[in-house]
């Protein structure tokens, strides 16, 4: 995929269905790319990343043609604008739990004027555009690469449209287990709960009311398939822990049966 284009496909409406990786494995990652998701996210949060991983993945995926995107941990912006220097793509942002998060995590994903993220991006300009000149790549690097902010929390949920509104984030993001979560108290981790449902459809509306783009994980194709139906746009179908755990459980039944 060329530089910037996981942007340009969302913004023009398309729906794009990636891969989530938790293993921590460049080698994995590029293998999952390789045949044809045009998104991988790496996830940094709940996964086993680091930054020497996570710079070799993200150039792993460059070369596999694969849109590099990153969830950071937990209030760690630092790492948002680092993951952006290595050639990250998009960045997903957990917990963006007021409209001051939105704007925490905005000012650190994008340049001024929109931001105040630091100057740095060799890698990044080496990977996406080498031929750029510094300013041009900064007006670049704004519009093409994404700042997701994760709605995961009643506390999310009740301010979702100014979260939305804020200027440099460019889309919403369900983690729909902590969601189920939250909105349990603590009891349960149904995603097909009522109020569960209900509040993925009002995430994903006011996504779109503030032309922004919807985008969701879910855990397998037959889920992101009927999310991409609902309206969400940047869909996950599943992780690579589980995959493998699939393909290893299918390969055994084959060998007993």
């Amino acid at each position: 995929m060329p530089a910037f284009a996981l942007a340009r496909r969302l913004r023009a409406g398309e729906t794009i269905f990636g891969a989530w990786c938790m293993l921590g494995s460049p080698i994995v990652a590029e293998t999952i790319a390789r045949e044809g998701f045009p998104a991988v996210v790496l996830d940094a949060q709940h996964g086993l990343w680091d930054v020497a991983s996570l710079t070799n993945g993200v150039g792993a995926l460059h070369h596999a043609e694969s849109a590099p995107v990153v969830r950071v941990p937990l209030n760690d912006f630092a790492l948002v604008s680092r993951a952006l220097d290595f050639g990250a793509e998009a960045i997903v942002a957990p917990m963006i739990n007021s409209p001051a998060d939105a704007l925490r995590f905005a000012s650190a994903a994008k340049y001024p004027p929109l931001g105040e993220r630091s100057w740095g991006p060799l890698r990044a300009m080496a990977l996406q555009s080498p031929r750029t000149a510094p300013v041009d790549y900064m007006r670049e690097a704004n519009d093409g690469t994404l700042a997701f902010a994760m709605v995961e929390t009643a506390t999310a949920l009740a301010c979702v449209d100014t979260i939305a509104s804020t200027p440099g984030i460019d889309g919403l993001f369900v983690g729909p287990y902590d969601l189920a979560t939250a909105l349990s108290g603590g009891s349960a981790q149904d995603v097909q709960a009522a109020q569960v449902e209900q509040a993925i459809d009002t995430i994903c509306a006011a996504a779109k009311k503030a032309d922004k783009i919807p985008g969701i994980y879910c855990r397998d194709a037959e889920s992101a398939v009927a999310m991409a139906k609902r309206g969400y746009r940047f869909v996950i179908a599943g992780n690579d822990q589980t995959t493998l755990r699939s393909a290893t459980v299918a390969q055994l039944k084959a060998l007993k049966s």
